[in-house]
């Protein structure tokens, strides 16, 4: 099973093949939005497969971007400091924005050392500073893992019902606490790229796109014709066979 396999899924031999395409497309619709608006406004996640991504981005040189009309957010973080191991902003920093030519004041993160609550009020507000209220990004990274979780949004949470923007979270392991996107604000994205790779993320992935949708399955959540999902052979294991219906929202 690969390449479309329904509207909003695509399918990759390997998790490398993900991310070129990935990478490839991420580009194409940076140009594209340069060229409508004048700006390209990205949140980023964590987690192993948007580190290669990132690697990826950042191999493809500083020509790849209209880095100076870049704008990089984050749709969640844990409460840490920047340099800690846990944090997204320095998994992507090392990564990917410190080796190209990225203004830091086009870098928005978020203030993991802060208060979980103060820290999303203020996150809130930066991004109707920089982008409008309401914030349009124009494109959301998202990630899905083993419970259905995404960003920091866990299953059953009161951020799932939020008509804030952005949330502070409790999590089930350490860090406990996090600042996420809320649903409220993902679904004002212009696109949303749903990224998995590995075998383990396979049922996650088949519950999220088959199911009905669910607060008990956050991921889930994640429909309507701007959401697209990346994954690789072995997170799309339990798709082999099944009707998978267009991602309609609910």
């Amino acid at each position: 099973m690969t390449g479309e396999v329904s509207p909003g899924i695509r399918v990759y031999p390997s998790p490398s093949a993900l991310t070129e395409a990935a990478a490839d497309t991420i580009m194409k619709w940076a140009a594209e939005a340069v060229r409508d608006h004048g700006r390209f406004a990205i949140a980023l996640s964590g987690g192993r497969t948007p580190k290669g991504l990132y690697q990826m981005l950042a191999e493809a040189g500083p020509d790849a971007f209209s880095y100076d009309r870049l704008e990089v957010f984050w749709s969640d973080e844990r409460a840490v400091p920047p340099d800690d191991p846990e944090s997204n902003y320095r998994l992507a920093w090392e990564t990917w924005l410190s080796h190209v030519p990225l203004d830091p004041r086009r870098v928005h993160r978020i203030r993991g050392e802060d208060d979980p609550e103060a820290a999303a009020a203020r996150y809130e507000e930066e991004l109707r500073t920089a982008l409008g209220d309401p914030p349009r990004l124009d494109l959301i990274l998202l990630g899905i893992a083993r419970d259905g979780h995404t960003a920091s949004l866990f299953p059953d949470a009161p951020a799932l019902a939020s008509d804030r923007w952005v949330a502070a979270a409790r999590a089930p392991a350490p860090p406990r606490w996090r600042v996420t996107f809320t649903p409220h604000l993902i679904r004002t994205a212009l696109r949303v790229m749903v990224l998995a790779a590995g075998r383990e993320k396979a049922r996650a992935v088949r519950a999220a796109l088959l199911d009905p949708p669910s607060d008990a399955l956050p991921a889930s959540l994640l429909r309507g014709d701007h959401v697209l999902w990346y994954l690789d052979r072995a997170a799309a294991a339990g798709l082999t066979g099944k009707p998978v219906a267009p991602l309609r929202s609910a």
